[in-house]
């Protein structure tokens, strides 16, 4: 039986690890601060995929709960280039497609509102006054955030709901206040959450249609035409609905897919999504540049000890394998610690914007995997590097 170190002796895996292990407690703080540049590649590289999910995942609820079979229509260009009027009848004639459960609308109105009567005329915050039919928020998916929506009462008289931004723009924060609409006042009843699907709405101040007619001029052609349409036959409608709309001139509607532009966004993280990773990756080939720079001090700090090991009976296959294995080490504690780390970060981004904190295996797993291989590769040199040294030019090493 062969004593451990005697020529022709094998190290088991727990041999291996442990001598691997030895050398890297013997520096402690080395350790650390190698490890420190491969935990921040991988916590940036986890960090942006979770937070990229955690978004999508949001994304993908909103559209879940607020349906992606919302379109839109409106007027375009006429044939001179000119500004383009939908029907009157419009909203009527898409109600009475196939395949459509319902439809609404609004109407852009050259009405301002103003916080007060004392109000510059030029200082109206960009907020737009619309007139909005009754069942808008059952078609479009709005909710009240305050307050309440236009009834058939409120509709007819000078009573205006307004959207989240308007409100935070007149400081607002809740129903009852007057507001200086078109010349004269008007009373908030309500005030609308976020509407993800028409994000037009939340700069909106919104009155009756009956009370946009009898007090601010309005002549009865809507602007916006939203149409609610089977899941199943999204396309179908789509393709009907700017002749429905207005057949006489199906070309002067525009039609569009408010999913469509949250899809579209969606597609520009992916982009910068895969720009962050980038910049993890060049982060993450910093922290391998580093852990090679350590290990390469690291042999040439113990050419007595390697020189000792040889005396003793260590092979070169040993020595290498001994030093491969503390560069995986090291670069595994950083990949374990940079994998907790962008956890964490995923969890508080997304706990701080309302999002489900998501990770997916795949990052956490490809994470661990790539800090092996760049222990690996950059342990190469230095390990074989310590292989070759004779145990004779080792131990004569000062």
């Amino acid at each position: 039986m062969r004593a451990a170190g005697a020529p022709g002796a094998r190290l088991g895996a727990r041999d291996v690890l442990r001598v691997g292990a030895s050398g890297l407690r013997a520096r402690p703080l080395r350790v650390v601060l190698s490890a420190l540049g491969i935990a921040i590649g991988i916590a940036a590289m986890v960090g942006v995929v979770g937070i990229s999910t955690s978004s999508r995942a949001q994304l993908q609820a909103t559209l879940d709960r607020l349906g992606t079979n919302l379109l839109t229509a409106g007027p375009g260009r006429d044939v001179f280039g000119d500004d383009a009027q939908m029907p009157v009848e419009a909203v009527g004639m898409i109600q009475r497609m196939p395949h459509v459960r319902s439809a609404s609308a609004t109407a852009s109105l050259a009405a301002k509102v103003y916080r007060n009567d004392h109000i510059p005329e030029a200082q109206s915050g960009g907020i737009a006054v619309s007139a909005a039919r009754l069942d808008l928020p059952a078609t479009v998916g709005l909710t009240v955030a305050s307050g309440r929506w236009l009834n058939a009462a409120t509709a007819r008289y000078p009573a205006v709901v307004i959207g989240a931004e308007t409100a935070r723009v007149l400081g607002l924060t809740g129903p009852g206040a007057r507001v200086w609409l078109g010349g004269q006042w008007f009373t908030v009843v309500g005030i609308l959450a976020p509407a993800p699907l028409a994000p037009e709405l939340d700069t909106a101040a919104l009155v009756g249609w009956d009370a946009a007619r009898d007090r601010l001029g309005f002549d009865g052609h809507p602007t916006t035409v939203y149409t609610r349409a089977d899941k199943a036959h999204v396309a179908a409608v789509r393709e009907l609905l700017a002749a429905t709309a207005n057949p006489q001139a199906p070309g002067e509607i525009d039609v569009s897919r408010p999913s469509d532009a949250l899809a579209a966004e969606d597609a520009a993280d992916r982009t910068f999504t895969a720009l962050l990773l980038g910049l993890g990756g060049v982060a993450l080939l910093v922290g391998g540049v580093g852990v090679a720079n350590t290990m390469v001090i690291s042999v040439l700090e113990r050419r007595a000890e390697i020189g000792l090991r040889r005396a003793l009976g260590a092979t070169r296959g040993q020595i290498r394998t001994q030093f491969l294995t503390e560069s995986q080490l090291l670069a595994g504690l950083g990949g374990v610690g940079g994998v907790a780390l962008g956890i964490a970060v995923t969890a508080a981004f997304a706990l701080s914007q309302g999002w489900p904190a998501v990770v997916p295996v795949w990052a956490m797993a490809g994470g661990i995997a790539a800090t092996l291989v760049i222990g690996g590769v950059a342990g190469l040199y230095p390990a074989v590097r310590a292989a070759r040294l004779a145990p004779t030019e080792a131990l004569a090493a000062p």
